[in-house]
């Protein structure tokens, strides 16, 4: 399995489409995290200020038409991931049914990322 953050407005924009973010056109890809403590260190680098609820799309990678590469971290892995660490970069769609559970991150007081729970 592979995980993706997504903020749910995003998730739920097009539902009928498979799942294309901004970062397929800009970058080429869809950015993935090889783990949760991975997802949750990259949602605290860079996605505090991101619209909420944010989601964690955990995706079988089997199940992807698009290929994926595992890739290191450019320039650096976020704080908190060793170096090292590779990273699941799907070039192209996310077909909705390769999705096998959706998460929502948790936060503390502080606005960090602490854990995630089971979407209804």
């Amino acid at each position: 399995m592979i995980y993706h953050v997504v903020p749910h407005s995003d998730w739920t924009a097009d539902p009928d489409r498979p799942y294309a973010p901004a970062s397929l056109t800009e970058d080429g890809f869809v950015h993935c995290a090889p783990d949760e403590p991975t997802t949750l260190a990259v949602v605290n680098a860079f996605y505090r200020t991101a619209p909420k609820p944010l989601l964690v799309l955990v995706v079988d990678e089997s199940r992807l038409t698009a290929r994926t590469e595992w890739e290191a971290a450019v320039p650096s892995p976020p704080p908190g991931v060793p170096d090292g660490t590779l990273f699941p970069h799907v070039f192209g769609h996310v077909e909705r049914d390769a999705v096998e559970r959706i998460l929502e991150i948790t936060w503390d007081e502080n606005g960090r990322a602490t854990g995630t729970k089971t979407t209804t």
